[in-house]
C-alpha cells in the first residue's frame, strides 16, 4: 500500500528527538530492517544464515529484516503516543484519540504492546497461530525481558492504552503493511514460517535487539516528514553507519579445506600427536557438536582446542570464537595467543578480552588507542548525534570496533576471550540475556580448564551447554583433570539440549580407557553419535616422588623454611603454593628472613591488579619455557596460593604445596618440571613434590589447617589425603600415567580411605553431600530456564521470573559463582588534608583523577577485600567513590578505602594494612 495510505504513518514518533528532530516511528522501523540486512550480509555467520533460511523456505534475510522492522509497532498505541504532549496532539489531530491514561495503562511497555498488536494483526495476513506463537516473543522481548502470554492477555483490559476503536486498528494494521510493503514482502507468504529451535529463537531475539541499538544511534537523525521515508533512504542512512562503525563478523563463508598441518600453519609449529588427533576427529565428527580434550598439563591443548575450532567452524557456518578462562588473571595471556592465532587465519580479524580489569592488559590497550567509547542512553542505545566525524581513524589490528566495548555487546564480537563467568551470564534469567546468545550462535565455544568449576557453578555450565546444544553451537572442552563423574554430567547437558529431552540414553558416552583421551559427542537426525580417541603423550611419563611435610593445624611456616634451606643449598626454583592468602603471607615473610626479598616473589589476590599483574609477569617470564628472553634465576622461590594452579605456565624444579582435592593437587603438580630442560640443579631431579598442610597420626585420619577445610571440605581432603599417603608409602606417581586413575578414586563410588578413618570419613560424606545437594537448588533457581522446560516451544515467559540486571563483573559472580562474597575497592591515601595515590602523586582535596596516567595508577591500586560478611557489608553501606571521581566513567563507580600515612585504615572491626612486599594484610583491629 502507499504510505499516505493512513495519515498516522506521518504523525506516529518513534524518537521524539533524534538529533534536533522528532524520528518518525516508520522511520526507525525501517531502519532497523535495513540494519538487519546489513547484519546478514556482513556480520552473521553462515550457519545463522542456513537456518534462518531453512525455517522460511530460503526467506531468510527478508524474514530477519521483517521481524526486525516491526519490533517497535507497539509505540503506535496510546500509551507511547501519550509520552510527549506536542507529539500527541499531533497524533490526536488525524482522529486517533484516546481518555486520560490511568498509572497503570501509562506503564503499558510498548514491547508487550507490540506483541499484542502482532498477536491480532498477523492472523489475518494468513499467518499460523504456531508461526505468530513463537514470532512475537521475540518484538515483546526487544527490551531484554520476554514476558508469558498472560502479561499480554491485559492489553484486552487496557483498550485504552493499546488503542480501542476501528481506526486504531485500521492504522496499526496499516503500520505492518506499510514495513512489508516497503521491504517488498508478501506478508501471506511468511505465514507459515517454521519456528526454529528454542536456543535459535533466543539468539534471533538478541539479533533484533542489536539492529535496533544500532538504528537508534548516530548517523540516524530524525526524519519527520513521511515524504522523506522511504526504505532507499533507510538503506543509505544504515551503510552510512555501518561504515562509520566499521562492523564486521568474523572469518567469512570460506568452505573448509583440508590443510597437511593445520596448526604448523596456525602457530608455526609442528603438530604433536595429541593435536594431530583433535583436528583428524574434528574433521570427522558428523554435525556439530560436544567435543572434550582430556590431555596432560603442557600438551598443547590450546592449540588444538583452536585448531579443531576452526575445523568446526568451517564445517558447520560458524566464523569465531569464544574462549571461555576460569579468571580475569588466566584470560589475558589467553587473549595474547588468541590474537596470534587469529591473525594467522584471518588478517584482521578483531578479536575482543572481556573481563573487568582488561584495562591493564598492555596489548588490549595498544588496540584501544584510536578507539573512543560512545555514551549510551537509559534504553542502552548511542547517543551519538552531537559528535562530529573528525575524520577515519586508521585503527588498530584486531581491534574490534568501538560500538562492540558498550554495555552487555562484549559477547556480539566474533572472537571473544573472557572469563567463564561471561558465558555462565548467559545461562541466568537476567536482562538482555539474549545478547549473549546472539553472540555465541555462529561461534565455536571453547572452555578452559572445566574441572575447576564447582557444583554451584557447573549447574550455570550445564544450562549453557543445553541451550548452546539446541542452538547447533559447537562446544570444544578442556582438562588435565576431569573426573568421570564430571564429564559424564558435562556430555548429559549437551545432549538434553540438542535432543530437547531431560530423559537422554546416557549408555552413548560410556567410558574408555587411555589418556590422553577426546569424546566426540554429536546429535544428528535425533540420533546420538559418539566418537572416542586416544593420543600418545608428547612426553615420556616421569616418576614424581611425592613426601608429606608435617605441618600441625596451627603451625607456622618453619617446616618449609627448613625444607627449602636443605633442598635449595646449591640452587634451584622452588613453587609453594598456600591454600589462603595468610599462609602465604606468613611464608613469604618468613622466607624473605631466610634468603632475601631478591630470591623470593610473592602472588596472590589480595595485591593491587598492577601489582599482581606486574608479578604475574615476572614470574612468567623468570620461570617461563626455555630460550625466554630472561635468563632463568639459579635460585628463586615463588609463593603463591591457588592462582598457580590454572593456566600458570611456570616450570619448577621443586614444588611444596598444600593439600587439596586431587584434581587441583594435580594441576599444581603440573607446574613441577613442565619443561624439558638439559641441567636441573642437583637432588633436584627427579621431580619432587612435598605435600604440606597435613598432619598424620599413628591411628586416624589426618588434621589440615582450618582455611583449607573451610575452602574444600574435609570430605575431598581426606580422600586426596588418603592417595597422596599411599603414594608416599609406594612409588610415587607416574605424571600422566597415573592421572585418570587417581582422579577416578578422588571423586568415585568407592572410598580410598583406609579402614581406620571410616567413622569420620563417612561423616564428613554426609555433611559435603548434604552440601552439595543444597548448593545445586540453589543455583537452579537463577537458570535461565532449567531442565524441566526442555522441548518447549517457544520463548514466551522466558523472564517470568526475571533474576534482573547484572551490571558488572562483580553482579554476575554473585550469581554465578558460590562462597562468601567480596568486594574490591580503590586503594587511596589521605595525609594532610588531601588524597594521594599509593605511589604518593597528589589528587588534591577532592581526589581529582583528570591526567590520564594518573587515572591509571588510581584503577591500577584495586584490590579484592577479604571475603569476610562483616567488610563486604560494611563497604558496601560505608564505601563510595571521591568527590573527584564523579563524571570518570571508570572511577564513579568504584568504591574508594581511604588508607592514613602508614597505608592502615579500620573497617568492621577489622585492621586492613597495604603493605607493598605483602599486599593488602587483614588483622584484627
Amino acid at each position: 500500500m502507499s504510505l499516505d495510505r493512513s495519515p498516522a504513518l506521518g504523525v506516529w514518533w518513534g524518537k521524539s528527538d533524534a538529533g534536533g528532530r522528532p524520528n518518525l516511528l516508520l522511520q526507525h522501523l525501517l531502519d532497523t530492517a535495513a540494519v538487519a540486512e546489513l547484519l546478514w550480509d556482513r556480520y552473521l555467520a553462515p550457519g545463522t544464515r542456513s537456518w534462518l533460511n531453512a525455517v522460511s523456505g530460503g526467506a531468510g534475510r527478508t524474514f530477519f529484516a521483517l521481524v526486525a522492522g516491526l519490533h517497535d509497532v507497539g509505540k503506535a498505541t496510546p500509551a507511547f503516543q501519550a509520552k510527549v504532549d506536542v507529539l500527541a496532539r499531533k497524533v490526536r489531530a488525524v482522529g486517533l484519540d484516546w481518555r486520560r491514561l490511568d498509572a497503570e495503562s501509562a506503564r503499558w511497555h510498548h514491547s508487550v504492546a507490540g506483541a499484542f498488536l502482532l498477536r491480532s494483526v498477523l492472523p489475518a495476513f494468513g499467518w499460523s497461530a504456531s508461526t505468530v506463537a513463537w514470532v512475537w516473543p521475540l518484538v515483546a522481548g526487544h527490551h531484554g525481558l520476554v514476558p508469558d502470554s498472560e502479561k499480554l492477555l491485559a492489553g484486552r483490559r487496557l483498550g485504552n492504552a493499546q488503542g480501542r476503536g476501528e481506526s486504531w486498528r485500521v492504522a496499526q494494521a496499516a503500520l505492518v503493511q506499510a514495513v512489508a510493503d516497503e521491504l517488498k514482502v508478501d506478508l501471506t507468504e511468511l505465514g507459515a514460517v517454521v519456528a526454529p529451535r528454542r536456543g535459535q529463537q533466543l539468539s534471533l531475539s538478541g539479533l533484533v535487539i542489536m539492529a535496533d541499538w544500532i538504528a537508534s544511534g548516530m548517523p540516524f537523525a530524525g526524519v519527520d516528514v513521511l515524504g522523506e521515508v522511504s526504505m532507499e533512504a533507510a538503506r543509505r542512512r544504515a551503510l552510512a553507519a555501518w561504515d562509520v562503525l566499521e562492523l564486521r563478523g568474523g572469518w567469512g563463508a570460506a568452505p573448509y579445506q583440508h590443510v597437511e598441518d593445520l596448526v604448523a600453519a596456525r602457530f608455526g609449529k609442528p603438530s604433536r600427536p595429541l593435536q594431530v588427533a583433535g583436528v583428524e576427529l574434528a574433521e570427522g565428527m558428523p554435525g556439530p557438536g560436544l567435543l572434550i580434550v582430556e590431555a596432560p598439563m603442557g600438551e598443547g591443548k590450546t592449540e588444538v582446542a583452536l585448531a579443531a575450532a576452526e575445523v568446526l567452524g568451517r564445517r558447520f557456518g560458524c566464523d569465531g570464537v569464544f574462549v571461555g578462562m576460569p579468571t580475569q588473571a588466566t584470560s589475558d595471556p589467553m587473549f595474547e595467543r588468541v590474537v596470534e592465532w587469529a591473525g594467522a587465519v584471518d588478517t584482521g580479524l578483531p578479536v575482543g578480552l572481556l573481563h573487568g580489569k582488561r584495562m591493564f592488559n598492555r596489548r588490549w590497550n595498544e588496540m584501544q588507542q584510536c578507539v573512543h567509547f560512545a555514551g549510551v542512553d537509559e534504553f542502552g542505545c548511542d547517543d551519538e548525534y552531537a559528535v562530529s566525524d573528525g575524520g577515519r581513524w586508521e585503527r588498530p589490528e584486531h581491534a574490534p570496533a568501538e560500538w562492540f566495548l558498550g554495555p552487555k555487546r562484549g559477547m556480539l564480537m566474533p572472537v571473544v576471550v573472557g572469563t567463564i563467568d561471561q558465558l555462565l551470564h548467559a545461562a541466568t534469567r537476567t536482562k538482555h540475556v539474549m545478547l549473549r546468545h546472539a553472540g555465541l550462535n555462529g561461534r565455536v565455544v571453547i572452555l578452559d580448564e572445566v574441572h575447576a568449576y564447582d557444583v554451584y557453578m557447573s549447574q550455570f555450565l550445564f544450562e549453557a551447554l543445553r541451550w548452546l546444544a539446541d542452538a547447533g553451537v559447537p562446544v570444544i572442552l578442556l582438562s588435565a583433570t576431569l573426573p568421570p563423574g564430571q564429564r559424564h554430567d558435562l556430555m548429559r547437558a549437551y545432549l538434553q539440549g540438542a535432543t530437547g529431552q531431560r530423559v537422554v540414553d546416557l549408555s552413548v558416552v560410556s567410558e574408555a580407557e587411555g589418556y590422553p583421551v577426546f569424546h566426540a559427542l554429536s546429535v544428528v537426525g535425533g540420533t546420538a553419535r559418539r566418537d572416542v580417541r586416544t593420543s600418545v603423550p608428547w612426553r615420556r611419563a616421569e616418576q614424581v616422588r611425592l613426601r608429606i611435610l608435617e605441618e600441625a593445624p596451627e603451625d607456622g611456616p618453619e617446616q618449609v623454611v627448613g625444607l627449602l634451606d636443605e633442598q635449595l643449598r646449591d640452587g634451584g626454583c622452588a613453587l609453594v603454593i598456600r591454600n589462603t592468602v595468610s599462609r602465604a603471607q606468613q611464608t613469604y615473610e618468613a622466607l624473605v628472613g631466610r634468603w632475601g626479598s631478591g630470591q623470593v616473589l610473592l602472588l596472590h589476590a589480595r595485591l593491587t591488579v598492577a601489582e599482581r599483574a606486574e608479578r604475574t609477569r615476572r614470574a612468567l617470564e623468570l620461570l617461563g619455557p626455555p630460550g625466554g628472553p630472561v635468563q632463568r634465576p639459579k635460585r628463586l622461590i615463588v609463593v603463591a596460593t591457588q592462582l598457580a594452579e590454572q593456566s600458570f605456565d611456570v616450570d619448577a624444579d621443586l614444588l611444596v604445596t598444600d593439600l587439596a582435592p586431587i584434581d587441583l593437587l594435580l594441576q599444581r603438580i603440573g607446574r613441577v618440571h613442565r619443561h624439558t630442560r638439559p641441567v636441573r640443579p642437583a637432588g633436584l631431579h627427579p621431580p619432587q613434590v612435598f605435600v604440606a598442610g597435613v598432619h598424620t597420626v599413628a591411628a586416624g585420619p589426618p588434621a589440615f589447617p582450618s582455611g583449607s577445610m573451610y575452602i574444600y571440605g574435609r570430605h575431598l581432603l581426606l580422600r586426596s589425603a588418603a592417595l597422596v599417603l599411599e603414594g608416599v608409602d609406594g612409588r610415587g606417581w607416574s605424571i600422566p600415567t597415573d592421572v585418570p586413575d587417581l582422579v577416578s578414586r578422588g571423586y568415585g563410588d568407592s572410598e580410598p580411605v583406609p579402614a581406620s578413618w571410616g567413622n569420620s570419613a563417612e561423616s564428613a560424606r554426609r555433611v559435603w553431600e548434604t552440601s552439595e545437594r543444597a548448593r545445586q537448588d540453589i543455583a537452579r533457581s537463577f537458570l535461565l530456564a532449567g531442565e524441566d522446560t526442555l522441548g518447549t516451544p517457544t520463548l514466551a515467559g522466558l523472564h517470568g521470573r526475571a533474576t534482573g540486571d547484572l551490571p558488572d563483573d562483580d553482579a554476575v559472580a554473585a550469581v554465578v559463582r558460590d562462597g562468601t562474597e567480596s568486594v574490591e575497592v580503590v586503594l587511596v591515601r589521605q595525609d594532610e588534608g588531601r588524597y594521594l595515590t599509593l605511589g604518593g602523586h597528589s589528587l588534591g582535596p577532592n581526589g581529582d583523577a583528570s591526567d590520564a596516567d594518573i587515572v591509571e595508577e588510581v584503577a591500577g591500586s584495586m584490590v579484592r577485600l577479604p571475603p569476610r560478611p562483616n567488610i563486604t557489608a560494611a563497604a558496601k553501606a560505608e564505601l563510595g567513590p571521591l568527590p573527584g571521581w564523579y563524571g570518570n566513567p571508570w572511577l564513579q563507580r568504584c568504591r574508594a578505602l581511604v588508607l592514613d600515612a602508614n597505608n592502615s585504615t579500620v573497617l568492621a572491626g577489622r585492621r586492613l594494612t597495604y603493605k607493598h612486599d605483602l599486599g593488602l594484610v587483614d588483622a584484627p583491629a
